[in-house]
């Protein structure tokens, strides 16, 4: 089993867009994957070369350029919202893996810039096409370092909340079934009792 202090030192390393062109859901399965050498340090276009070249650095394996079957080396980008076309369907703050993205059902939509990491994944769901991706604000190196700390910690927030809401949703889902059992089991005493009762009537 891979050291979680190489997991956690490789997870450092990588952007943090939460992109899932590596092929893992998200930046850690695939920082775990490097780790236990099941996956190559060269599957993160966001991260480019150099960051390929630093993975390959921390694993103590060759360098290798990103593999473009991952995806292809893309400046910096931001997604954009076309609010005169958005129809408020909600579908990209659903796809939007670090709450980047506001707005109500029926609603126009917006997209937080400071906190889209240009993962595109917003892009492909929205049945309007009224998303597009527009180039970053150039940073410096701390500004990208505590964005992609940022970005890490929304991604974390998010998925703690899905997974606080999915209990919500099943323990709500098992009292409806046992109310429902419930309701029924009363439902069929009521019916044995009035069969009781035309049955006396009827032998009287």
């Amino acid at each position: 089993m891979p050291a979680p202090d190489l997991i956690q030192q490789l997870d450092a390393l990588l952007p943090q867009t939460q992109c899932r062109q590596c092929g893992f859901a998200a930046c850690l399965p695939y920082a775990e994957a490097m780790a236990d050498g099941t996956a190559g340090p060269n599957q993160c276009p966001p991260g480019g070369d150099d960051g390929a070249r630093a993975l390959a650095a921390l694993l103590g394996v060759p360098y290798a350029p990103v593999d473009t079957r991952f995806g292809p080396l893309k400046p910096p980008a931001v997604a954009l919202i076309d609010e005169s076309r958005c129809i408020g369907c909600a579908v990209c703050i659903k796809a939007c893996p670090v709450d980047a993205i506001v707005g109500a059902a029926k609603l126009m939509h917006t997209v937080i810039t400071a906190d889209c990491t240009g993962c595109e994944l917003c892009v492909p769901p929205c049945p309007v096409d009224c998303i597009v991706m527009t180039p970053a604000t150039p940073s410096n190196e701390d500004a990208r370092r505590s964005a992609t700390q940022a970005a890490k910690k929304h991604f974390e927030a998010r998925a703690a909340r899905l997974v606080q809401q999915r209990a919500i949703a099943e323990a709500s889902a098992a009292q409806k079934v046992a109310a429902a059992r419930k309701q029924a089991a009363v439902q069929r005493a009521i019916e044995r009792a009035r069969s009781r009762i035309a049955q006396k009537q009827n032998a009287g």
